[in-house]
């Protein structure tokens, strides 16, 4: 698609650094399942986990189709890469930059920017995860802090994050309206991390429970004010959800990527394998449906730039560009057909194991088919 000078500069640059930095290790990191902390220097030091902070904070701030493209080429050699920069900036960085005092973010955005740490995004709990307002951690007000007591369960980045955002019940009413957030450091007594998750795909990021037992919460940690959590994460997953569709891109179009060389270099009966009308026309079909979610992806980014409403495009953007990268990685590993399977020697293996979290991270697909239909119906539903 037609981008800015500026954006296809910007998508070059992002690129030549995946392929210097990040893609030579992509295959041992899923099979080790070794998180890089040696990544994280080159990463601080490209802007790249700082993409939506003021430099005021040690960020590096750049639009989101920028950020969308910077996800999009590091997911596209590496998933796990993708997944950790992304979760970082969405669900770390973020919250913190828009709801935080200037004390939390003069505290702790510097060193999860330019400082090269990790922040982590508490929410999802055993019996609370699509339905995330079914919260049960609770934090009970004391005279002199905070007292934080629950569980959440499938954290990125949650061994190696020095702090944490994470939703706690902060009064006995039901509902939403009693979620509050709050910022947590990883040395505090009471805060434990769980073992290291062995998952299906992604398998070079991190992710682990927490395990709160009477966390004692300084009151100026209380993020935002009292009770508005859930409006907060709200608003945080609706951007969210555009870094993993451009997750999702770089995925699917690392499997596009892959399934064009082997057909352009394995041959059938003398011929290259591309000369065959059928894997033409599969990979004609596979280039259009991404080009078609680039574009759904990219939308969502430039509403969301210019300051226009944008959740109902952002879940769509998610939806379609994680199920078309899940399709489009299902059919580069027919395009290389005995080799895609029995193999590892190319990365489609990989990427179809890890694009299928796109689906499920930040709200699985039925969840954004809820989000979908509620904005198209908003006219003729009741209130």
């Amino acid at each position: 698609m037609l981008l800015k000078k500026e954006h296809q500069e910007f998508r070059e640059k992002i690129r030549a650094f995946a392929l210097e930095h990040v893609a030579p290790q992509a295959a041992a990191l899923d099979v080790e399942q070794r998180f890089p902390k040696e990544y994280l220097p080159l990463l601080a030091k490209e802007g790249l986990l700082g993409m939506v902070v003021s430099e005021e904070f040690g960020g590096s701030k750049i639009d989101t189709v920028s950020y969308s493209i910077a996800v999009e080429e590091l997911s596209r050699v590496c998933g796990s890469t993708g997944i950790t920069v992304a979760a970082h900036n969405s669900l770390g960085c973020f919250p913190i930059y828009k709801f935080g005092t200037d004390e939390q973010r003069k505290k702790y955005l510097p060193r999860g920017t330019s400082g090269g740490e990790l922040l982590a995004f508490g929410l999802t709990e055993p019996d609370a995860g699509s339905d995330a307002g079914a919260t049960k951690t609770t934090a009970v007000k004391k005279d002199t802090h905070w007292e934080m007591n629950g569980t959440k369960c499938f954290i990125t980045s949650a061994t190696h994050a020095f702090a944490s955002i994470a939703t706690a019940r902060t009064s006995d009413a039901q509902g939403v309206k009693a979620i509050s957030s709050f910022i947590l450091e990883k040395e505090w007594d009471g805060y434990e991390v769980g073992k290291k998750e062995n998952k299906m795909g992604l398998r070079g990021s991190d992710t682990a429970f927490f395990h709160f037992t009477d966390l004692k919460v300084p009151f100026e940690n209380l993020m935002g004010e009292l009770n508005d959590g859930f409006r907060q994460f709200m608003v945080t997953l609706d951007g969210g959800r555009i870094s993993i569709g451009a997750m999702a891109l770089g995925l699917g179009q690392g499997a596009l990527d892959c399934a064009v060389k082997y057909a352009a270099e394995s041959s059938v009966n003398g011929k290259p394998k591309s000369a065959s009308q059928a894997i033409q026309f599969k990979l004609a079909d596979m280039a259009t449906e991404m080009e078609a979610a680039r574009y759904m992806v990219y939308g969502a980014s430039q509403m969301k730039d210019a300051g226009v409403k944008f959740s109902k495009e952002s879940a769509m953007a998610k939806l379609y560009a994680s199920e078309v990268g899940r399709r489009v990685a299902y059919d580069a590993i027919q395009v290389l057909g005995d080799v895609g399977f029995f193999s590892n020697q190319f990365p489609a293996e990989r990427i179809f194991r890890d694009v299928k979290l796109c689906e499920i991270g930040e709200g699985t697909s039925e969840i954004q088919r809820i989000v979908i239909a509620r904005e198209v119906l908003k006219s003729v539903m009741p209130v």
